[in-house]
């Protein structure tokens, strides 16, 4: 018999990653389609085909289960990493806009967005175990690339850093849930690029933010 072992998460039998797949695929559609309120274990295990006790032996909490499903389901956006060092930072920020642009244009990931907005006030559990382990650490990686960004000459050396990720995260959230926005992905893509300027990242322009003031 051939084919790769399945892990094992404890005694007992082995997890199978479809299992996981169909319910993390569950859990962000009846999100997107319902809302948190609406989106029970019993409704994503009925979704997902699998058995309730299925879906417990893996997440504890509703909250548990659909941050990782979120997470998942955003893990095709690309974050500011530091994968390359030799690549300057400018230029890796701008090859990324193209993707960025279309996750904007994405009508289901506005969607969820939106809906993750809107449990904050009801569920404030999700949006912590959220912002815990997915926002935070690519919070970091930005504020790695955007210091090295500062040392290349292409920001501002005094630039508040943390204060300006949370500019430009709240700029995309403003444009993602408030504006009706374009499908166009070249449309949200030159929109990051003039936000990005406009916060004194020189790219795409090559010169530093000196020498375009």
């Amino acid at each position: 018999m051939s084919g790769t072992a399945v892990p094992r998460s404890g005694p007992g039998r082995p997890r199978d990653p479809r299992a996981d797949a169909a319910i993390l695929t569950a859990a962000v559609d009846l999100f997107v389609e319902r809302g948190l309120a609406r989106t029970s274990i019993e409704a994503i295990a009925r979704r997902a085909g699998v058995a309730k006790a299925t879906v417990y032996k893996r997440w504890s909490t509703k909250e548990d289960l659909l941050a990782e499903a979120i997470e998942r389901a955003r893990d095709d956006i690309p974050a500011l990493d530091e994968q390359d060092p030799d690549v300057p930072p400018a230029e890796l920020i701008e090859a990324m806009l193209p993707r960025w642009g279309a996750a904007l244009a994405d009508p289901r990931y506005r969607a969820l967005t939106a809906r993750l907005l809107g449990a904050g006030p009801d569920h404030p559990a999700l949006l912590d175990i959220y912002w815990n382990h997915h926002v935070v650490p690519r919070r970091e990686r930005a504020r790695a690339v955007l210091r090295r960004a500062q040392e290349a000459g292409a920001l501002d050396a005094d630039a508040d850093l943390d204060m300006l990720i949370d500019m430009l995260l709240g700029a995309m959230i403003h444009h993602l849930v408030l504006e009706p926005g374009s499908s166009r992905p070249d449309d949200h893509t030159a929109y990051l690029r003039r936000l990005l300027r406009q916060a004194g990242l020189a790219i795409g322009a090559g010169a530093s933010p000196a020498q375009r003031s």
